[in-house]
């Protein structure tokens, strides 16, 4: 013997009138909600709270040109071109400014000859001539290496 299907039982529609109209306008207010979310409205208090009202740009951007940091680098730009201006012209000749990393300048020399003449005697007086022309907070530091 086979064994039975189950049997799915359908509700009827409620016979009375005033229940009928009371699920017609829950399942019509349902329909409004959803619309209405969708559509970007009728928000609750809470999710109003959540979205931000437009900001001008006043506001705005001075604190993108601060996270950017356009003005540290414009200052790390200039230290290629102010480097042949405040350097002795004969270590130009055999230095040249490669590279700029948290207030650290890396500095190419072309010998060990000059990099020990550089690193013994002339460390400071550049670090002070960049500091002067750039400000102590631009160049903290210089690393000097054969390259």
């Amino acid at each position: 013997m086979r064994p039975k299907a189950p049997t799915v039982k359908i509700p009827l529609p409620p016979a009375d009138p005033a229940e009928r109209a009371r699920r017609r306008r829950a399942a019509s207010a349902a329909r409004s909600r959803t619309i209405d979310q969708w559509r970007g409205r009728g928000f609750t208090s809470a999710e109003t709270a959540w979205s931000s009202p437009a900001k001008s740009i006043e506001t705005i951007l001075p604190g993108v040109l601060g996270y950017l940091r356009l003005e540290q680098r414009l200052d790390e730009s200039k230290i290629q071109t102010i480097w042949s201006q405040i350097i002795d012209p004969t270590l130009v000749a055999h230095a040249q400014p490669a590279g700029f990393a948290k207030g650290t300048l890396f500095v190419n020399v072309d010998s060990s000859v000059w990099l020990n003449e550089i690193v013994r005697y002339r460390r400071h007086e550049i670090l002070e001539r960049l500091q002067t022309a750039l400000g102590k907070t631009v160049v903290q530091k210089i690393s000097f290496r054969v390259g």
